[in-house]
């Protein structure tokens, strides 16, 4: 069921969040968090990547430092990331953080948070709630049992209120477990409680075969209901690689539209050209595109341009050669295999 949801629209440092706008892509600084030059570098590759929101560790009042230098440096919104002391939430939003996001189950008691708030709404910044299935309050986890979705909920809310409290609404919400099922349940309650942004991630997802896999069940299952503004692909990886994932998930979902996206085959006993290499070499040749067109890969032209048909632009294989076709339509035949990909380069080059 589709559920068409709409969230109240946040600004994080110019990023809109929410109510319909664009779908944000973040990531986290992987790099020690003193180490001020090795994280504006990693900042600004990130930013070249497509990351459109940065999250850094604020362990100690050391690290504000690199935060100040982020700030000066990187084009794209800084998230301070605090655990266990609120008085590091209240030092990073004095040196101008885009927006706090703080562990509920660990922040502190009530005091530390109104001084949070405090702090926030002087700034005008959000606070994102990071609920994590690690990190639950001992309450909810008597009552519960384990971190179930209805307990991520529960505590997710009780902090939400707590904000409210102080007459603070610029909020965001993450309901964040290793469970995709888990992870997945959490949201879409939540969905139905909230008016406040979702921020969408699996958390301890794990390397970049496993970690893409689970991300994009949870991730995208729950943007296909409309639920999700903003997400993060976690990896146990470089953190580029996040930002690269999160992006074709987005394009495959049909929610972003810049960049090409690609259709290709899983080959057949027809196959009769190097359909699988042609293919990895056809993205990493038309990776920095940015037209706005789908490109088919196919093994043969039995049902190559027929299934491809929707596709702008493609090409199929025949016995070491291959035809050239846009809208289904073939243009040209008879062309080498050694030749294909550069005739659908060309071709790409016009459109």
């Amino acid at each position: 069921m589709y559920t068409n949801k709409t969230t109240k629209r946040i600004n994080i440092g110019g990023v809109q969040v929410g109510s319909g706008a664009p779908v944000s892509i973040q990531s986290m600084l992987a790099v020690p968090a003193h180490d001020m030059q090795s994280n504006v570098s990693a900042a600004k590759e990130l930013q070249s990547a497509g990351c459109e929101i940065l999250r850094v560790s604020i362990p100690d009042k050391d690290a504000i430092k690199t935060l100040i230098s982020l700030k000066e440096n990187v084009g794209i919104p800084i998230v301070a990331d605090i655990h266990f002391d609120w008085r590091l939430a209240v030092l990073s939003a004095e040196a101008g953080a885009d927006k706090i996001r703080i562990n509920p189950g660990n922040i502190g008691d009530e005091s530390g948070v109104a001084e949070v708030v405090r702090a926030c709404k002087e700034k005008d910044i959000p606070i994102r709630i990071g609920v994590n299935s690690g990190s639950l309050e001992k309450s909810i986890l008597a009552r519960y049992g384990k971190a179930t979705p209805e307990a991520l909920v529960e505590s997710g809310l009780y902090h939400i209120r707590l904000l409210e409290k102080y007459d603070f609404d610029n909020i965001v919400l993450s309901l964040k477990s290793s469970d995709v099922k888990t992870m997945y349940d959490a949201y879409v309650l939540a969905s139905e409680r909230i008016m406040y942004p979702l921020h969408l991630g699996v958390t301890e997802a794990g390397t970049e075969s496993m970690g893409v896999i689970k991300s994009s069940a949870g991730i995208g299952g729950l943007l296909l209901r409309n639920i999700g503004d903003t997400i993060r692909i976690s990896l146990t990886d470089d953190p580029i690689k996040e930002v690269t994932a999160a992006k074709r998930l987005l394009s495959a979902l049909g929610l972003r539209k810049e960049g090409i996206r690609f259709i290709s085959c899983p080959t057949c006993g027809r196959t009769q050209i190097d359909l699988i290499g042609i293919a990895k070499e056809a993205e990493k040749r038309l990776s920095g595109v940015k037209k706005n067109i789908t490109v088919a890969i196919m093994g043969c032209v039995v049902n190559g341009p027929g299934e491809a048909a929707a596709a702008d632009i493609g090409i199929a294989g025949g016995k070491k050669s291959g035809v050239l076709f846009k809208k289904g339509n073939i243009i040209a035949s008879g062309i080498p295999e050694d030749r294909l990909l550069d005739e659908l380069v060309c071709e790409i080059e016009k459109i």
